[in-house]
Order: structure tokens, then sequence, then C-alpha cells
């Protein structure tokens, strides 16, 4: 049981914020905005900023965020049409970080200003990665037809990492074919309260605001509030530290309590969706607690 949660806290290692690049980002932006006369770049100063937002949120490889979570609020999509014929088939599309599958049918046909036909939708199959989890596959029977303008709602029963959805359809056979269109619906990005950079991230954001209403002190004082709000994690003095190591005096446990505490982590993991997410945070929360300063 060690070594598996071992494993687990090897995987769950916070990634390196470049702390120092965001406050020297901020500096900049305030220098820039103070010697801007109605020519300031808007369009890299953005950029710059929503760079600084994905490091101060811990973006992973895989991409999920060490300080940020998916919520379930159109962000964006992701959308294909077809042409559906008599014959059975199976339609697919592809999406990251999805929650959700509209299926449409258009009035008219693709190209053409013929009325669309209906068509028919036996099931459909979701192959996903949760953003937490083991792949899973859900499966829905709709069985029913779909007339020219309207549509169905497909949801996921998780915020998909990866999803590969295949819809199995055909049309009339009497009266040819039909269009289709399939979009997946992509979660929004939502920064977690607790975030050690939660107030630096929202400086960030007050910034982007500033910066479309060209709102020069208010940019200067958030990029200033900003490189205050993160200069205590540069010159924070090495806390105490444990006779056998580098670990924090935070992380001072006895093996004991330790053994224990990752126990009940165990216990979480191997529960339902639920117990997985809270088992998952209280990991986390150790791993920081345990992170060498």
């Amino acid at each position: 049981m060690m070594i598996f949660l071992a494993s687990l806290l090897a995987a769950a290692v916070a990634v390196d914020i470049p702390v120092q690049r965001v406050v020297d980002d901020a500096k900049a932006i305030d220098r820039v905005a103070a010697a801007s006369k109605h020519d300031m770049p808007g369009d890299l100063l953005r950029r710059i900023i929503n760079e600084d937002i994905e490091a101060l949120r811990g973006r992973k490889t895989d991409g999920t965020y060490e300080y940020a979570s998916f919520e379930r609020f159109d962000s964006g999509r992701v959308a294909q049409s077809y042409s559906v014929q008599p014959k059975d088939q199976t339609l697919e599309i592809r999406g990251s970080f999805v929650y959700k599958l509209q299926i449409e049918a258009p009035s008219r046909r693709m190209l053409l200003v013929a009325r669309n036909r209906h068509v028919y939708l036996d099931h459909v199959e979701i192959d996903y990665i949760p953003v937490t989890g083991a792949q899973k596959v859900q499966t829905m029977k709709l069985e029913t037809w779909i007339e020219p303008g309207q549509n169905k709602t497909v949801d996921f029963e998780a915020i998909a990492k990866q999803a590969t959805v295949r819809l199995f359809a055909h049309a009339d056979e009497k009266q040819g074919y039909g269009n289709l269109s399939l979009t997946l619906v992509q979660a929004r990005v939502f920064d977690n309260p607790d975030s050690p950079y939660a107030d630096a991230v929202a400086s960030a954001k007050a910034i982007l605001r500033g910066l479309d209403h060209d709102d020069v002190p208010s940019i200067r004082a958030m990029a200033t509030r900003m490189a205050n709000d993160l200069t205590p994690a540069l010159v924070a003095a090495p806390s105490a530290r444990t006779a056998v190591g580098d670990a924090p005096a935070a992380a001072q446990k006895t093996d004991a309590e330790l053994y224990a505490e990752l126990q009940a982590i165990e216990d979480l993991l191997t529960g339902n969706e639920n117990e997985r997410r809270q088992g998952l945070d209280r990991l986390h929360q150790l791993v920081r607690k345990m992170r060498p300063r």
C-alpha cells in the first residue's frame, strides 16, 4: 500500500511556478503602461498576461491545473457537419475538456436550398477519460427521429479530459440523405479560491479588463499589486527543518500520523467518483504541505 501511495505522491508533485518571471512581467507592464501615449501594445500585453495566468494556475502537461479546475460552463465548441445516408453510419467527433454533445438537424441541407430530411438516431457511445479518474465508456440509447430544425443534447457523466463520441444513425430510405451537425461543448476553467496565487491571478484578470478599456491607471495599479502579491513568495525565509531532511516545519508529522493520513486517502481513492475526488484533493494538500521550500 505504501509503495502504491508513494507512486501517487510522486505523480501529484506540484508543477514549478515561474514566480520570478511573472513578477518581472508585472513590472514591465507597469513600465510600458506608464510610458505609453495612446500606443500601448494591447495584443502583446494580453498575450503576456494570459501566459502568466496559465503559469500561476500551474498548468500540467496533460492540460489540467494544480490550482484551477473545470466547470460545466460553455467556453468554446468543437463542431462538425455530416451527410447521413440511409444505410447505418457511425458519426465520430473528438474533443478535449468537453462535457456535452449537441446534435442538430439543420433546416436546410448542406450547400442546397432544399429542406433537410429527418435522420434516425439509434444510440451514442462516449469513450472518454475524466479530468480525474480512469477511462470510461458511456452509452445512451436515443432511438428517435430528429426532424429538420430540431436539436438534442447528451450530457456527459463527467467532464472529459479527452473524448471520442460516436453517434450511430441513418437516414430515411424513402426520403434520402439528411444532414446533421455534432457539437462538443468545452468546459470553462475556474480558479481555485484556495490557490496561493489567487490574488495575483485576480490582479492579472483586472489588467486584462483595463486593457479592454485602455484604462492606464487601473493597469498600473493592478500590475503593481500583482508584483507585490508575489514578492513574498520570492523572499520568504526558509522555514524550520526536520532532523532528517529538507521538508518544511508544516510537514513535520509523526510516522503514525502520516500513515493514517495516507491510509485515509487510499480508502477514498478506491471509492466512488465523489470519494475519489476528495481523496485527490487531500493528496494534493498533503503534497503541498510536504513540499520543500
